[in-house]
């Protein structure tokens, strides 16, 4: 009797389970990515009916949708005349360092567009404060760090989303944001840079003289160098901060030398990977403030920093550039110490004011930034120049490695430890940091020679590929580079800092 009650019982439980599970309200399906862009329009009856649909299935990573077309939007705090490359008003969100409504990131112009007004971008930080915890309210840099604090979870067409939203500034920006895309990189955190497909005009085998004719360089002026199989080439900072990338070929070597003016980093890749050539342009979009590339074979995103596939069909693909040592010097120390060079010629084929400081010269000028990253380091300043080494190349478990360029300049032969190696940066007079592995040997001082004295008395000459002994061994060089402090941090949070 017990047991038939006690199944009963069960039985009544069990039933109970099945029905309410059956009446369990499932989740909204998501609305249509159309419904935000209808949202910015300007029929207010249609905008407010897509910003109903949007709520009755809201989730607060739509946010990001919403804050998408937002930054498209004048912002009311600062009315002003405005333009509108999507259809639904025009503003980059960088701030008080947003471009003029007529031109792009450094400089670099922008199509004409038409007038719009704030209240629609009222409208929708109205919205969100509504939809979500936060009350933000026009602050879009404050609305996007929160966005980028919660899980990874986007509209399932947020691709379509965004290659919509951007097409309309360049159609070509539609073939990055395929449906379904894969993807390394968050694609929120994805930005338009300001500028058009290859808006920022890569130079392609850019014409090149010797050393002795380009009077037109001073001993001051920063040069990027690289010496590749024994040939050494310079590139003028002065040049290469308008073009941004190089399509070059040094040493044999076929070569993409790319720069990132907006976090300081220039690296040289070599243009093959997994057997396959690829011919880079630049996307006009970033990722965390650094410039993302694109392969013209396939379509898909590159992250310049660490030369992977991130957005795209390569972007599982295992894929990675091999790069090759750069210094940051001037041309004064280059040309001494590569009588040889050559140099970048002034005849590009673009008109531009190459004078040395012209390009960027207010965003270098401060330490605010143009775009907005989702953390910040404060234990240096945000455009403060480090040497960089990445995991890969200092091996092992090694973290990311980031030294303090002051700190360099400060001990000009520096030693450290990672990943149980040991690594020795020899820094120029003229600011040029080179790395080597040194293993468990000790160096005390530079000779008036300009060679190296290892604390057994030991001479070591310092070339562009290794440091020699007298006695002919050899520590070879690792590859690494100069970035700005906040942008290496943004990619690589878990450095370990050397100030």
């Amino acid at each position: 009797m017990v047991n038939a009650r006690v199944a009963a019982v069960a039985l009544v439980a069990g039933l109970v389970v099945v029905q309410l599970g059956t009446h369990a309200r499932e989740p909204p399906a998501p609305p249509p990515w159309q419904a935000f862009l209808l949202a910015a329009g300007a029929d207010r009856r249609q905008a407010d009916a897509a910003l109903d649909q949007i709520a009755e299935a809201w989730q607060d990573p739509y946010a990001a949708l919403i804050v998408d077309v937002a930054r498209f939007l004048p912002s009311p705090r600062r009315p002003r005349p405005s333009d509108d490359p999507v259809g639904v008003g025009f503003d980059t969100g960088f701030d008080e360092d947003q471009p003029s409504p007529t031109q792009g990131r450094g400089g670099f112009p922008i199509a004409p567009r038409q007038p719009a007004g704030a209240e629609t971008r009222r409208r929708l930080t109205s919205f969100l404060d509504k939809q979500t915890p936060k009350r933000f309210g026009d602050d879009l840099r404050a609305w996007r760090r929160w966005i980028w604090s919660l899980p990874d979870a986007p509209h399932p067409d947020y691709a379509a989303f965004k290659a919509d939203l951007y097409s309309r500034i360049d159609p070509r920006f539609r073939t990055f944001f395929p449906a379904g895309v894969a993807t390394r990189i968050r694609l929120d955190e994805i930005d338009w840079g300001g500028v058009s497909v290859n808006g920022i005009p890569p130079l392609r085998f850019p014409a090149t003289i010797p050393a002795a004719d380009a009077s037109w360089l001073k001993e001051g002026h920063i040069v990027f160098g690289i010496l590749v199989n024994g040939e050494a080439r310079a590139y003028p900072k002065r040049i290469l901060a308008w073009h941004e990338m190089a399509l070059d070929r040094v040493g044999g070597v076929d070569l993409t030398v790319v720069y990132c003016t907006l976090c300081g980093t220039v690296v040289p890749y070599e243009s093959v990977a997994g057997g396959r050539r690829f011919s880079f342009g630049t996307s006009g979009l970033l990722y965390r403030s650094n410039k993302l590339m694109f392969d013209e074979e396939t379509g898909s995103l590159w992250s310049s920093l660490e030369g992977v596939p991130v957005v795209g069909p390569l972007a599982d693909s295992g894929l990675r550039l091999a790069w090759q040592p750069v210094v940051t010097t001037t041309w004064g120390e280059w040309k001494r110490d590569h009588p040889s060079t050559t140099v970048l010629s002034l005849e590009t084929g673009f008109e531009r004011d190459y004078s040395e400081g012209a390009a960027y010269r207010d965003y270098f000028a401060t330490d605010r930034l143009m775009f907005e990253v989702p953390t910040s380091d404060g234990r240096l300043r945000n455009k403060a120049e480090v040497l960089v080494l990445r995991p890969e190349v200092l091996g092992g478990n090694a973290a990311p490695v980031a030294i303090a360029a002051d700190r360099l300049r400060r001990e000009p032969v520096y030693a450290f430890d990672a990943g149980g190696r040991g690594f020795l940066v020899v820094t120029s007079k003229g600011g040029a940091n080179r790395v080597y592995r040194r293993g468990s040997r000790t160096f005390d001082r530079r000779l008036a020679d300009g060679a190296l004295r290892e604390t057994n008395g030991r001479r070591w000459s310092i070339a562009d590929d290794a440091l020699v002994s007298d006695a002919g061994d050899r520590l070879s060089r690792v590859p690494a580079h100069r970035a700005f402090w906040f942008g290496w941090v943004a990619q690589y949070p878990e450095t370990v800092l050397v100030k």
